[in-house]
């Protein structure tokens, strides 16, 4: 096992950063931006990666396409001795050339494969198990065994299929019988009626003795197909038992420090979540790691930076050297038992940042209200903050039945919102925007040139369930996501879009402009998918629609506050 020795890990930061300033609390761990010195700290381990620090890991930054090539999230954690000085310490998320331990780089919370460890015994065990089963169902028996019930399903459908046409064919005759039997007497006609009738009984009761009596042969078989199975069955469910109490007995060696110095483990941090169950790869997290091995050691957290290296996963939107928030599905739940004790800034995303911004009206008359939502504002009332444009909507109008939004921007996007003041109006556009005859065109500036003039985006988006509200390109659960784009100008070191969203999926435009499929290329201060600034330079500048009430086509434009130039 990896040395565990606390000066195998700390770095130390030279005193002049101390002088500089360091953070008066821990950082939000789910939406923060660097402070200098981490920045610093992270610095140094890029700066080590760049000579090609030896890791046994390829990250496909001189060929992508290499098989197995994929990036990593590094992060870096500014701590204090317990003599008082500044230092840092490293760590990755998961495993980097398929091991926890790389030196230089705190150990894991738990080693899978460590030589104390019980899970390569239990892993062999479910291994035998299953080569146990896979030989078991190999069997010719089995085989031949499900062979017959398929054969004797057969049969029967052929024999129920003949017994109902004959069935048909005397219930023909009949028929035909009956219509000769006007000739006869009353007393003729009588017989024959209830020779007819116990002909058609009969023909009834052999359809019911056909179903009965093959249903009999298919039970037989099934039942000894079954008794073939007993002994795999009996495996399968001792192999899902032995599994379960395997994965629970790794959950409680994750073990969790936080600032208290109490302990919590997976089992005990998730059984009060919605998740219930950990989902995979929780606690192998660059940050929990991090701040684990610091409470060990006596250390004091101060700041923390996370940085991807390397190439992107497919489906998950990372940059090479961006930083990026501890993710919330899986280190969420962690990160709050481990962050107790710690003096920790505020979620600035729940604290009231709009109060002093105000919304235009762009038009209203008695159906319909346009406005000017600018960067900052909610569109409706979240959680823990009540301000938004619905809310000053409705102490606008307070005698309108609505007003109700026909539709959403992210707190981070300004531009044009529509909002019916009566309920029948409200449903008439939305009628409107499920058959996409209402247009919008955005504004948005992105961080990088992109190929070409103009083009349409196809990819499919879906939630990321571990880190919302991010979104992600899913190829095999997306729904469909179109956005039409066209340059409107290229600046020294950006380029100004047009994004006309034909479909309106969640973060379509963002995650759409920042995938290596899509413009490669992040709206610029997009804190989600790209790099932080002063505000997401994304702005609904036009809208045109169908007017519900009076018929007259109606369209608005409202210039970006970032860019000078018309939408096109």
């Amino acid at each position: 096992m990896a040395s565990d020795s606390l000066q195998d890990f700390l770095f130390i930061l030279p005193p002049s950063l101390e002088a500089a300033g360091l953070p008066e609390v821990f950082p939000y761990p789910f939406h923060y931006e660097p402070h200098p010195v981490a920045k610093y700290a992270a610095g140094e381990l890029v700066r080590e990666l760049e000579k090609g620090l030896d890791l046994r890991h390829d990250f496909g930054l001189r060929n992508p396409e290499a098989s197995g090539a994929i990036g990593k999230m590094f992060g870096v954690l500014v701590v204090r001795t317990s003599d008082g000085q500044l230092a840092y310490l490293r760590a990755f998320s998961g495993k980097i050339g398929g091991e926890y331990h790389q030196p230089g780089f705190v150990p894991p919370i738990f080693d899978l494969y460590g030589p104390d460890s019980f899970y390569p015994s239990g892993e062999r065990a479910l291994n035998d198990m299953n080569a146990r089963i896979a030989s078991l169902e190999a069997r010719p028996e089995i085989a031949e065994s499900r062979r017959r019930i398929r054969q004797l399903q057969k049969y029967f459908e052929d024999a129920l299929a003949e017994q109902r046409t004959i069935n048909r064919e005397r219930k023909k005759v009949r028929k035909e019988r009956r219509a000769a039997a006007a000739q006869l007497s009353e007393a003729e006609r009588s017989l024959l009626e209830k020779e007819l009738s116990r002909e058609s009984v009969a023909g009834h009761f052999a359809v019911k003795d056909l179903k009965r009596r093959w249903k009999e042969k298919i039970k037989q078989a099934e039942e000894a197909h079954a008794t073939i199975l007993e002994e795999i069955n009996a495996l399968k469910a001792a192999r899902k038992a032995k599994s379960a109490n395997l994965q629970n007995r790794i959950f409680s060696e994750y073990r969790f420090l936080n600032a208290r110095g109490e302990f919590r483990d997976l089992s005990q941090i998730f059984r009060e979540t919605p998740l219930v169950t950990p989902p995979a790869g929780a606690g192998d997290c660059a940050a929990p790691k991090l701040l684990h091995f610091a409470y060990r050691h006596g250390l004091t957290p101060l700041g923390m930076a996370e940085f991807w290296w390397g190439k992107p996963p497919r489906n998950a939107l990372r940059r090479h050297l961006n930083y990026y928030p501890a993710c919330r599905g899986k280190c969420g739940p962690i990160l709050g038992h481990m962050l107790e004790g710690l003096s920790v800034a505020p979620d600035p995303l729940q604290e009231p940042m709009a109060g002093n911004l105000e919304m235009d009206i762009v038009y209203e008359d008695d159906d319909l209200v346009v406005l000017n939502k600018p960067a900052g504002l909610l569109s409706v009332p979240g959680k823990q903050i009540d301000d938004s444009v619905l809310t000053r909507l409705r102490k606008r109008y307070p005698e309108a039945s609505g007003p109700l939004l026909v539709h959403r921007l992210d707190m981070a996007t300004s531009g044009l919102l529509l909002a019916a003041k009566r309920a029948e109006v409200h449903k008439e556009l939305q009628k409107l925007f499920l058959k996409r005859t209402i247009s919008k065109r955005y504004v948005a500036r992105l961080s990088q040139d992109v190929r070409g003039d103009r083009g349409v985006i196809d990819l499919p988006l879906r939630q990321d369930y571990l880190e919302r509200p991010r979104q992600m390109v899913c190829w095999d659960e997306g729904k469909v996501s179109r956005t039409v784009w066209e340059v409107l100008e290229r600046e020294e070191k950006s380029v100004v879009v047009r994004l006309e969203p034909i479909t309106g999926r969640t973060h379509q435009l963002r995650v759409h402009a920042a995938h290596p499929e899509g413009l490669n290329a992040p709206i610029y201060g997009d804190a989600l998918y790209g790099t932080r600034a002063d505000r997401l330079h994304l702005h609904a500048a036009e809208m045109s629609f169908l007017h519900p009430v009076t018929k007259v086509q109606m369209k608005f434009h409202y210039p970006a506050p970032f860019y000078d130039g018309k939408p096109g």
